[in-house]
């Protein structure tokens, strides 16, 4: 299925022309989703992100725009801070938006051509940890939803401790003054009547910051949560949801490589569009509804190349700050002296 920018015209999108702070304003409008990454099927949604320039009085008076939200068609605009704020993090949901086929935008004025040939300055080594953990996170929730449906509780509890036992390692990268030996997990028979074995937790912290801690425990907390949600499924339904979970699993891995090594925003996976679908289409599937060992070891390889690039990698540490604020100054003068209110 082919999208255009011809469905701009349906009254659906009435209102980019009609709310007060899209309109004139939007610089840039793409498709993104499934479409923009080059792995649509007939089922998939339109989903469009933009970015607005703020007006007159959002600038020098009373007005406030962030971010527009439009559930019914999927579209979400920022503003031009809201997104340079993302940007500076390499969030991937963001960052996408700065590397899509020339086809993918349907509005693009100079402002958001300048943005398009200006966004290596947002790119930096916070790729390592925005693409990393949203990686991790997508695959430890892959690993809990099949771990629940094919082993022993346990063999459950064994699992929930592996990823715990990673989140904790990783915390290191987070919080500075963090030993993770001060913080020890371990794993035995259960005091929780309806279980066999049981995770126990060892803390011992002195004159630790309180915020970091109630953090630390929140992302520990948030590993046994994730796991404990998916309760019942419903096998092809969800079997579906899982095989694109997992295809955009290995998309945020090749992503985050060629950011690293390439340093380029490649949004659409023509090259990877054969792997990628065969992962959409249940190709890495059992029968029985577990993953193959292979889909695994991809996975495997690619955290493996990711973990190099990133010590590789001749990206700066930050973003070029100063570069970005000028360019956000430049544009927000050019709303001032030649905007509309």
């Amino acid at each position: 299925m082919t999208v255009s920018k011809e469905i701009l015209k349906s009254p659906e999108y009435d209102f980019l022309k009609s709310n007060e702070h899209l309109g004139d304003n939007i610089i840039l409008l793409g498709l993104t989703g499934s479409h923009g990454y080059g792995t649509a099927n007939e089922n998939s949604d339109v989903d469009l992100r933009g970015i607005a320039l703020p007006s007159k009085r959002d600038l020098l008076g009373f007005g406030d725009f962030e971010q527009f939200t439009e559930v019914e068609t999927d579209t979400v605009i920022y503003s031009l801070k809201r997104i340079v704020q993302l940007l500076q993090r390499c969030n991937p949901n963001t960052i996408e938006l700065l590397g899509l086929n020339p086809e993918h935008y349907f509005i693009l004025k100079p402002q958001g051509k300048a943005l398009l040939d200006n966004r290596r300055m947002f790119l930096s080594k916070r790729a390592i940890n925005a693409f990393g953990d949203y990686a991790n996170d997508q695959l430890r929730r892959l690993q809990n939803a099949l771990a629940r449906d094919h082993l022993s509780q346990s063999d459950k509890e064994d699992h929930i401790f592996n990823s715990l036992q990673k989140s904790l390692r990783n915390l290191r990268d987070k919080y500075a003054r963090f030993d993770n030996g001060s913080i020890v997990l371990s794993k035995g028979q259960a005091i929780n009547p309806d279980l066999d074995s049981e995770i126990f937790i060892d803390v011992n912290l002195e004159h630790y910051p309180i915020r970091d801690y109630k953090n630390i425990l929140s992302e520990l907390e948030f590993v046994v949560r994730n796991y404990d949600k998916l309760q019942h499924r419903n096998r092809k339904k969800d079997d579906l949801h899982l095989n694109k979970h997992s295809m955009h699993l290995v998309r945020l891995f090749l992503m985050g490589i060629d950011l690293l090594e390439k340093e380029e925003i490649i949004t659409c996976r023509e090259q990877d569009h054969d792997l990628l679908m065969q992962i959409r289409n249940g190709s890495f599937q059992n029968e029985d509804g577990s993953y193959k060992s292979e889909f695994f070891d991809l996975v495997n390889d690619l955290e493996k190349r990711f973990r190099y690039a990133a010590e590789h990698t001749s990206l700066p540490d930050e973003p070029d700050i100063n570069r970005i604020e000028e360019f956000v100054i430049s544009l927000n003068e050019e709303v001032v002296l030649h905007g509309k209110q």
